[in-house]
């Protein structure tokens, strides 16, 4: 098995759409269709019991449509999503399910393709690989458990990044900001943009609450990279000239944090 193969899924209903997928992703050699399924209910079986790295998921099948399906899997073992339906009128419901790309049925070859590579810039790197590997071992704390969370303000504290041939250890400090992608997180530091699985709101609950505030359903900053607060405009802006939304809705909490961090 070759380091960067994209292990596969599809899931159709028709026979004729599944023998499409397969046809049009022959010619790669980094893929291995690894099962299909007919309905829902197969989709969900070989969606868990393979956990494969991408599913081509047909929106409307028997007994229970795409949309269910994903309901039915965990996020560990949710692979990247590409739907595919004879319809478009289920294209925002399918981004809103964080779905990589949607395609309309007949599927046009160089749409395909187009989807394919977004699947393989994400899925394809042994980094991104590796990163989705280690989500326990993504952020480590250099403090006893018993540490007080004023005392771990100034404890060092490391944030474990697995790259492709090494660990990349940053010092949580100097992350910058972190925005939700999708499965994933994009950690930012360094000027550089590191992509983990995990969720924006499992990596919240691993950093220091004093240092790091959700600042947008997507986004959390660290306090310390805030430089400018615009409060008639909503926007947060870093040290590195980066502007982030500010909800209303978290802005006084924001702002009471702000305060805190400076004092």
């Amino acid at each position: 098995m070759t380091p960067n193969l994209i292990r596969v899924v599809i899931a159709d209903d028709e026979p004729i759409a599944r023998r499409g997928i397969r046809q049009l992703l022959a010619p790669h050699r980094d893929v291995e269709i690894m099962g299909e399924a007919r309905n829902g209910k197969e989709a969900v079986r070989l969606l868990k019991s393979l956990v494969p790295d991408l599913v081509f998921l047909d929106v409307q099948m028997p007994e229970m449509d795409g949309f269910a399906v994903l309901r039915e899997v965990t996020p560990d073992r949710m692979p990247d999503v590409i739907f595919v339906t004879a319809y478009d009128d289920f294209a925002v419901r399918a981004f809103e399910a964080h779905a990589l790309d949607y395609l309309v049925k007949p599927v046009n070859e160089a749409r395909f393709e187009d989807a394919l590579s977004r699947a393989r810039e994400r899925l394809g790197s042994k980094q991104t690989l590796a990163l989705s590997r280690r989500l326990a071992s993504l952020v480590s704390l250099d403090r006893p458990a018993s540490q007080s969370i004023a005392n771990a303000v100034v404890s060092p504290r490391r944030l474990v990044i697995p790259m492709s041939s090494s660990n990349l250890i940053v010092d949580v400090r100097d992350v910058s900001w972190i925005q939700a992608d999708d499965y994933y997180a994009a950690v930012y530091t360094g000027g550089k943009r590191h992509l983990v699985r995990e969720s924006l709101r499992s990596l919240e609950s691993r950093l220091n609450p004093i240092e790091f505030v959700r600042v947008h359903r997507t986004a959390i900053v660290n306090l310390a990279h805030v430089c400018e607060l615009k409060r008639e405009e909503s926007v947060l802006i870093l040290r590195d000239g980066t502007r982030l939304p500010l909800s209303r809705r978290r802005s006084r909490r924001v702002q009471t944090a702000l305060r805190r961090f400076a004092g």
